[in-house]
Protein backbone atom coordinates (compact mmCIF):
# COMPACT_ATOMS: atom_id res chain seq x y z
CA UNK A 1 0.00 0.00 0.00
CA UNK A 2 1.09 3.43 -1.24
CA UNK A 3 2.67 5.37 2.48
CA UNK A 4 1.12 8.73 1.34
CA UNK A 5 -2.32 6.81 1.43
CA UNK A 6 -1.68 5.34 4.73
CA UNK A 7 -1.26 8.78 5.84
CA UNK A 8 -4.21 9.66 4.61
CA UNK A 9 -6.10 7.52 6.17
CA UNK A 10 -4.48 8.03 9.43
CA UNK A 11 -5.24 11.76 9.29
CA UNK A 12 -8.83 10.88 8.27
CA UNK A 13 -9.31 8.61 11.01
CA UNK A 14 -7.52 11.26 13.53
CA UNK A 15 -10.27 13.95 12.10
CA UNK A 16 -13.20 11.95 12.17
CA UNK A 17 -12.15 10.73 16.12
CA UNK A 18 -11.47 14.07 17.17
CA UNK A 19 -14.54 15.75 15.40
CA UNK A 20 -16.47 12.66 17.29
CA UNK A 21 -15.12 13.61 20.51
CA UNK A 22 -15.59 17.16 20.29
CA UNK A 23 -19.19 16.48 18.88
CA UNK A 24 -20.08 13.90 22.24
CA UNK A 25 -18.35 16.78 24.67
CA UNK A 26 -20.62 19.55 22.64
CA UNK A 27 -23.89 17.25 23.28
CA UNK A 28 -23.06 16.34 27.05
CA UNK A 29 -22.73 20.29 27.71
CA UNK A 30 -25.87 20.80 26.04
CA UNK A 31 -27.66 18.04 27.91
CA UNK A 32 -26.20 19.93 31.17
CA UNK A 33 -27.42 23.04 30.03
CA UNK A 34 -30.77 21.82 29.24
CA UNK A 35 -31.12 19.51 32.78
CA UNK A 36 -30.12 22.44 35.19
CA UNK A 37 -31.02 25.43 32.89
CA UNK A 38 -29.83 29.10 35.15
CA UNK A 39 -28.07 27.01 37.46
CA UNK A 40 -25.62 25.94 34.99
CA UNK A 41 -24.36 29.74 34.30
CA UNK A 42 -24.52 29.88 38.33
CA UNK A 43 -22.28 27.22 38.28
CA UNK A 44 -19.79 28.19 35.44
CA UNK A 45 -19.55 31.48 36.53
CA UNK A 46 -19.16 30.55 40.07
CA UNK A 47 -16.11 28.47 38.90
CA UNK A 48 -15.11 30.56 36.41
CA UNK A 49 -14.52 27.33 34.35
CA UNK A 50 -17.18 25.60 31.55
CA UNK A 51 -14.78 21.94 32.13
CA UNK A 52 -14.88 22.76 35.98
CA UNK A 53 -18.54 23.46 36.01
CA UNK A 54 -19.90 20.65 33.65
CA UNK A 55 -17.52 18.25 36.20
CA UNK A 56 -18.79 19.89 39.66
CA UNK A 57 -22.80 19.20 37.91
CA UNK A 58 -21.90 15.88 36.97
CA UNK A 59 -20.74 15.20 40.19
CA UNK A 60 -23.46 16.70 41.75
CA UNK A 61 -25.82 14.56 39.14
CA UNK A 62 -23.73 10.95 40.50
CA UNK A 63 -23.91 12.57 44.07
CA UNK A 64 -28.07 12.67 43.62
CA UNK A 65 -28.06 9.26 42.20
CA UNK A 66 -27.22 7.85 45.54
CA UNK A 67 -30.03 9.22 47.34
CA UNK A 68 -33.69 7.86 47.59
CA UNK A 69 -35.69 10.67 47.39
CA UNK A 70 -38.97 9.66 47.84
CA UNK A 71 -42.91 11.22 47.30
CA UNK A 72 -44.33 12.65 50.31
CA UNK A 73 -47.28 9.87 51.39
CA UNK A 74 -50.51 12.07 50.75
CA UNK A 75 -51.14 12.51 54.78
CA UNK A 76 -47.41 14.10 55.18
CA UNK A 77 -48.08 16.07 52.16
CA UNK A 78 -51.55 17.11 53.67
CA UNK A 79 -49.63 18.08 57.47
CA UNK A 80 -47.25 20.17 55.25
CA UNK A 81 -49.67 22.17 53.02
CA UNK A 82 -51.51 23.23 56.96
CA UNK A 83 -47.71 23.74 58.14
CA UNK A 84 -47.17 26.07 55.79
CA UNK A 85 -51.11 28.10 55.55
CA UNK A 86 -50.41 29.01 59.48
CA UNK A 87 -46.80 30.67 59.61
CA UNK A 88 -47.88 32.78 56.05
CA UNK A 89 -51.03 33.78 57.71
CA UNK A 90 -49.20 35.32 60.66
CA UNK A 91 -46.67 37.03 58.62
CA UNK A 92 -47.89 40.81 58.78
CA UNK A 93 -47.32 40.42 63.08
CA UNK A 94 -44.46 38.14 63.26
CA UNK A 95 -42.14 38.13 59.97
CA UNK A 96 -39.08 37.27 61.54
CA UNK A 97 -40.24 34.00 63.11
CA UNK A 98 -42.01 33.05 60.61
CA UNK A 99 -39.20 33.12 58.02
CA UNK A 100 -37.46 31.20 60.62
CA UNK A 101 -40.36 28.41 60.55
CA UNK A 102 -40.51 28.77 56.76
CA UNK A 103 -36.45 27.87 56.69
CA UNK A 104 -37.11 24.84 59.23
CA UNK A 105 -40.29 24.07 57.11
CA UNK A 106 -38.13 23.28 54.23
CA UNK A 107 -35.51 21.76 55.54
CA UNK A 108 -37.95 19.24 57.33
CA UNK A 109 -39.66 18.46 54.09
CA UNK A 110 -36.59 17.70 52.27
CA UNK A 111 -35.69 14.94 55.21
CA UNK A 112 -38.14 13.36 54.68
CA UNK A 113 -38.18 13.60 50.74
CA UNK A 114 -34.76 11.69 51.34
CA UNK A 115 -32.26 14.76 50.62
CA UNK A 116 -29.70 14.91 52.82
CA UNK A 117 -29.92 18.74 55.37
CA UNK A 118 -26.93 18.56 57.29
CA UNK A 119 -24.87 21.60 55.09
CA UNK A 120 -26.31 24.16 53.38
CA UNK A 121 -24.33 24.52 50.82
CA UNK A 122 -24.63 20.85 49.85
CA UNK A 123 -28.14 21.05 50.25
CA UNK A 124 -28.84 23.17 47.71
CA UNK A 125 -26.38 21.48 45.36
CA UNK A 126 -28.24 18.32 45.83
CA UNK A 127 -31.10 20.16 45.20
CA UNK A 128 -29.87 21.78 42.12
CA UNK A 129 -30.17 18.24 40.29
CA UNK A 130 -34.08 17.78 40.57
CA UNK A 131 -35.16 21.80 41.16
CA UNK A 132 -32.67 23.87 39.18
CA UNK A 133 -35.56 26.37 38.48
CA UNK A 134 -35.72 27.09 42.22
CA UNK A 135 -32.25 26.42 43.85
CA UNK A 136 -31.91 30.06 42.93
CA UNK A 137 -34.88 31.23 45.30
CA UNK A 138 -34.08 28.70 47.92
CA UNK A 139 -30.26 30.90 48.08
CA UNK A 140 -32.26 33.89 48.13
CA UNK A 141 -34.36 32.77 50.65
CA UNK A 142 -31.38 31.37 52.69
CA UNK A 143 -29.48 34.43 52.79
CA UNK A 144 -32.23 36.63 53.61
CA UNK A 145 -32.36 34.08 56.69
CA UNK A 146 -28.93 34.66 57.50
CA UNK A 147 -29.53 38.77 57.20
CA UNK A 148 -32.61 38.24 59.44
CA UNK A 149 -30.94 36.41 62.21
CA UNK A 150 -28.27 38.94 62.22
CA UNK A 151 -31.15 41.38 62.09
CA UNK A 152 -30.54 42.81 59.28
CA UNK A 153 -33.16 42.50 57.05
CA UNK A 154 -36.15 44.21 56.34
CA UNK A 155 -39.57 43.08 56.46
CA UNK A 156 -40.15 43.62 52.69
CA UNK A 157 -36.88 41.42 52.47
CA UNK A 158 -38.61 39.06 54.67
CA UNK A 159 -41.40 38.79 52.90
CA UNK A 160 -39.28 37.93 49.35
CA UNK A 161 -38.18 35.32 51.31
CA UNK A 162 -41.00 34.20 52.21
CA UNK A 163 -41.25 34.23 48.42
CA UNK A 164 -38.38 32.69 47.54
CA UNK A 165 -39.24 29.50 50.30
CA UNK A 166 -42.81 29.11 48.84
CA UNK A 167 -41.41 28.53 45.28
CA UNK A 168 -39.15 25.66 46.44
CA UNK A 169 -41.41 24.35 49.13
CA UNK A 170 -44.23 24.15 46.34
CA UNK A 171 -41.93 22.25 44.11
CA UNK A 172 -40.78 19.97 47.07
CA UNK A 173 -44.61 19.08 47.50
CA UNK A 174 -45.25 17.60 43.85
CA UNK A 175 -44.48 14.39 42.29
CA UNK A 176 -42.23 15.39 39.61
CA UNK A 177 -41.44 12.00 38.56
CA UNK A 178 -41.38 13.45 35.02
CA UNK A 179 -38.13 15.43 35.30
CA UNK A 180 -36.02 11.82 35.93
CA UNK A 181 -38.24 9.11 33.73
CA UNK A 182 -35.29 6.74 34.59
CA UNK A 183 -35.25 7.23 38.42
CA UNK A 184 -39.76 6.45 38.66
CA UNK A 185 -39.11 3.15 40.21
CA UNK A 186 -37.31 4.94 43.49
CA UNK A 187 -39.24 7.87 43.27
Amino acid sequence: MDTGLVVAIVVVLVLLALLAFFAGRQRRSRNLQDTFGPEYERTVEQTGDRRAAEAELRERTERREQFDIVPLEAEARARYIEAWRNPQARFVDEPVEVTREADRLITSVMRDRGYPVDDFDQRAADLSVDHPQVVDDYRAAHAIAAANDRSEASTEDLRQALVHYRSLFEELLEDRQDRHPDRSTTE
